[in-house]
């Protein structure tokens, strides 16, 4: 052992190297919010045969930093009757939950802050904590407005999280285990691989049930994220922008900003669950990576995974362009009613196929 390598396994280079880590990532996931949801702004703007953004910067892509510099200069304004802690807490409360989750997810092989054995459970239990920065803004503004949705979102969130769960218990079932690389690296190899296809031989079969569960987690996660057609709490005709409506000023872009990293989130979520990770659907032997150096490979990998997301976020923005919003009644009757049975019917299906037929 050199004395490199001793330095980093020492508790300061550990502390350096996490450190550094957590700030790669931070400034990673804050440049690809600003940049994506320009994109987003721009195809909502093409599907209307209009330009979008397009005055700051060249093509309009430094609007977003433009955006940011006004809200941070802004006045923040706090409504009189409003409880000013909570009130200032709640954004925060959703920016930090919102980032704190990205700890586990894998960029490619090794390139992850903690490689936890329950990595699942890890997402599970903080995600789950981003409805409380929501609930708290609602009740913090002391207005009826607000507050309705507030426990519209909360509502939402709770009914499609457990389809969400269920979901991905079918992935840890044929996967075997909940580390989120375990689960990547057992898709490696060519597309049919892929848990979305089947997972391979042994699996293949359960194509039948596993694409349906990846469409399942994909509109899931439009209504957890509340994006259009299930942005109910934020339905500026039914609620006054809803939850967010006495924010302002730096808050207000914390909220914004937790809800868009929540989406780049998902759509790594689906990536890496359903759809290889970083694995780009061949055989990596075909282009000679296993001799190229270590880092050019994972940043390969990286592209590959980067690409993924940029196409799920696609399709997160073109179903904000064409699919009319639902009823808060149908929002909810297809949770409960239709994905919930479903995805509850697929861990019975997926867990019998992998006792009696595939074998422990």
């Amino acid at each position: 052992m050199d004395a490199s390598t001793s330095f980093w396994s020492t508790p300061v280079g550990w502390t350096l190297a996490t450190t550094g880590a957590v700030v790669l990532v931070t400034v990673g996931i804050l440049i690809s919010v600003a940049f994506l949801l320009l994109a987003d702004r721009k195809i909502w703007a093409a599907v209307m045969m209009r330009k979008g953004p397009n005055v700051v910067g060249p093509f309009g892509l430094l609007q977003s930093f433009a955006d940011m510099i006004k809200f941070v200069l802004k006045e923040i304004v706090v409504p009189a009757g409003a409880d000013k802690a909570v009130f200032l807490l709640a954004p925060v409360i959703t920016v930090i939950t919102a980032f704190i989750v990205w700890a586990v997810i894998p960029f490619a092989p090794g390139w992850v802050i903690s490689d936890l054995n329950v990595g699942i459970l890890y997402v599970f239990a903080i995600s789950s904590l981003g409805v409380y920065g929501i609930i708290m803004g609602g009740w913090a503004s002391n207005s009826k407005y607000p507050f309705l949705g507030s426990l519209r979102s909360a509502a939402q969130m709770v009914s499609y999280e457990v389809s969400i769960g269920l979901v991905i218990v079918n992935v840890i079932i044929l996967a075997g285990t909940m580390n989120l690389t375990a689960i990547v690296t057992q898709q490696q190899g060519w597309i049919w691989n892929w848990f979305a296809f089947g997972g391979g031989a042994g699996t293949w079969p359960t194509v039948l049930v596993m694409f349906p569960m990846a469409i399942i987690f994909f509109v899931s996660a439009l209504a957890e994220t509340n994006r259009p057609p299930f942005d109910l709490p934020e339905a500026e005709s039914e609620l006054v922008a809803g939850y967010q409506v006495e924010y302002s000023s730096t808050p207000y872009l914390l909220f914004m900003m937790g809800e868009y990293v929540n989406i780049i989130f998902m759509c790594a979520m689906i990536s890496l669950l359903f759809f290889g990770g970083w694995n780009p659907g061949f055989d990596v032997s075909l282009i000679g990576l296993e001799t190229w150096p270590e880092w050019v490979a994972n940043l390969f990998y990286l592209l590959v995974l980067c690409i993924k997301i940029v196409f799920w976020f696609f399709m997160f923005a073109m179903v904000k362009t064409f699919v009319p919003r639902y009823r808060y009644d149908q929002l909810m009757r297809l949770g409960w009613k239709i994905f919930l049975p479903t995805s509850l019917v697929a861990v019975v299906v997926v867990s019998a196929w992998r006792v009696f037929v595939v074998g422990s």
